[in-house]
């Protein structure tokens, strides 16, 4: 095996010529985590290959319902924030976070999902958008020295899972999730042995992209089972706010855990962002709560990481998290667009109303890859094929035939795409 600087030497010395330019990046791969190989391309990426030969009309305004990206206004209250705490970027952050934001999470949390306690000195950890510590908890915790370590996660899911498990040296096992099962993991499908081999495991309550929300009596099972078999759960709950009836918001691990008398959390770990919640996706703020001996080791990791949330997005973070008027609007916002859409769609594409978050997740009539190429050639909509968010099993891929469509652009835009939708299913 060459070292890294041998062969990074050897790069330069040949990319000039064409004849070496391959060789010298054969070589310099020799030097990379032979683990990036088993990385697949991300989602968006087909989606750019399947549009890229296409031409749709000029006449028709595009519209994006492809990514989960809100488009709703942030709050004002928040951006002013960050304006008048700009002076907070002279100092460094710590890892930890302030305590002023740890404790208004923590407030949060004992709020919204009726929890007695969190100890926000050792239970909370604010971290920079949850992609990045979703993707960081299994390099902290996956211990490659066991046999055969495993992965459990949904199918569909988000791609973070599936590559943090490659990198953190385990094996992903997928769990579908289809409507035989309410669109939920299906526990039934892991064995015995898989179970014992399970170091960690993703959910995500209310689903991507199907919406589904686990129940308490679910998420109890999971519970059970993490400490039978001795494996963390990290609840990807960034969707739980977008709920559309106010008097039934989606339930969470940590509540889960406390009211089944599991108080100090352990292997429960719940991840929330600001991101979906508070139309704030360019903050990058949110957190991980749970278990404060896992936490303990996280933070430990996270110093060496160097991923500290910048002193002015804590400062307007910790108001967000503090107030609930500009949710509950959002909420509504997103509520409107659904009746429309679906009272549109409903003799066409007929989606089925998600429990919660702001995706549908139809059937089509066409292969999931014709049916999206076709509405952009032809109506210039662009939407996620199913097949680009989940695997293939056993048992078939549960992403087939299927689409994602991201309800996040303004109201006028998403009745505008549903009518265009609807042309062209009356057209086939």
């Amino acid at each position: 095996m060459l070292s890294q600087a041998s062969s990074q030497q050897q790069f330069h010395l040949c990319r000039y010529s064409r004849a070496g330019y391959n060789s010298a990046i054969k070589l310099l791969l020799l030097s990379m985590n032979k683990d990036l190989s088993l990385l697949h391309h991300y989602p968006f990426e087909k989606l750019a290959a399947l549009k890229k030969d296409l031409s749709p009309p000029d006449e028709l305004a595009h519209i994006a319902l492809s990514i989960g990206e809100p488009q709703h206004p942030a709050p004002h209250f928040v951006i002013e924030s960050l304006i008048a705490h700009m002076h907070q970027l002279s100092s460094y952050p710590s890892t930890k976070g302030k305590s002023e934001l740890r404790e208004a999470i923590a407030s949060w949390l004992q709020h919204r999902f009726a929890i007695r306690q969190i100890d926000p000195e050792s239970q909370v950890i604010p971290v920079t958008g949850t992609r990045e510590a979703l993707f960081a908890i299994a390099q902290c915790l996956i211990d490659r020295s066991k046999k055969s370590p495993i992965v459990l996660m949904p199918n569909p899911f988000y791609q973070i899972y599936e590559g943090a498990a490659l990198l953190a040296g385990a094996q992903p096992v997928y769990m579908n999730c289809i409507a035989k099962n309410g669109y939920l993991p299906d526990l039934d499908s892991i064995t015995t042995q898989q179970w014992s081999q399970c170091q960690l495991m993703y959910i995500c309550s209310p689903g991507n992209p199907t919406g589904a929300v686990m129940s308490e009596d679910y998420l109890s099972q999971l519970i059970e089972l993490s400490h039978r078999y001795d494996f963390v759960i990290v609840s990807d709950e960034c969707y739980s706010e977008i709920y559309f009836n106010e008097d039934n918001p989606p339930p969470g691990l940590l509540g889960v855990a406390a009211k089944i008398g599991v108080d100090d959390f352990s292997n429960c770990l719940a991840f929330h962002s600001l991101s979906k919640r508070s139309n704030l996706p360019g903050l990058r703020s949110g957190f991980v709560a749970g278990d404060a001996k896992i936490l303990k080791q996280f933070l430990l990791f996270r110093t060496y990481h160097g991923c500290s949330m910048p002193p002015t997005t804590q400062t307007a973070s910790t108001l967000a998290w503090g107030d609930e008027n500009h949710v509950v609007e959002n909420r509504n916002r997103y509520r409107e667009k659904f009746d429309r859409v679906l009272q549109i769609l409903s003799a066409t594409l007929a989606p089925e109303m998600p429990q919660a978050g702001f995706y549908l997740w139809p059937t089509t009539p066409l292969a999931d890859t014709e049916f999206a190429a076709k509405l952009y050639a032809e109506q210039n909509i662009t939407v996620l094929p199913g097949r680009f968010l989940s695997r293939d099993t056993k048992t078939g891929n549960p992403g087939t035939n299927r689409i994602r469509m991201a309800l996040v652009a303004p109201l006028e835009e998403c009745v505008n795409a549903a009518n265009r939708i609807s042309h062209l299913l009356l057209s086939l």
